[in-house]
């Protein structure tokens, strides 16, 4: 099983977007909620080197924020990365 994290803060309905859509897919995530906590926002996009959220990550991979993810999926990427191929 894919280990997916999703950093997000609030408001962000690009977050909320991301959320939905793996929820709609029946998958299980972490959530982590970095609304309020500037700190740990800066040092998330350092690690990363991604400047906006949600910054979605699975199997400690960068895939970037709502719009990659749902590229990934229309491009039928997203399954194959998410069986660990």
């Amino acid at each position: 099983m894919a280990q997916i994290t999703i950093y997000k803060k609030n408001p962000c309905p690009y977050c909320d977007r991301a959320v939905n859509f793996l929820n709609g897919k029946n998958l299980t995530y972490d959530l982590i909620d970095l609304t309020d906590k500037p700190e740990e926002i800066d040092r998330i996009k350092a690690e990363t080197g991604w400047r906006t959220v949600p910054i979605i990550l699975i199997n400690g991979k960068l895939v970037g924020g709502y719009t990659d993810l749902k590229a990934l999926d229309d491009e039928g990427k997203l399954d194959a990365m998410l069986a660990g191929n």
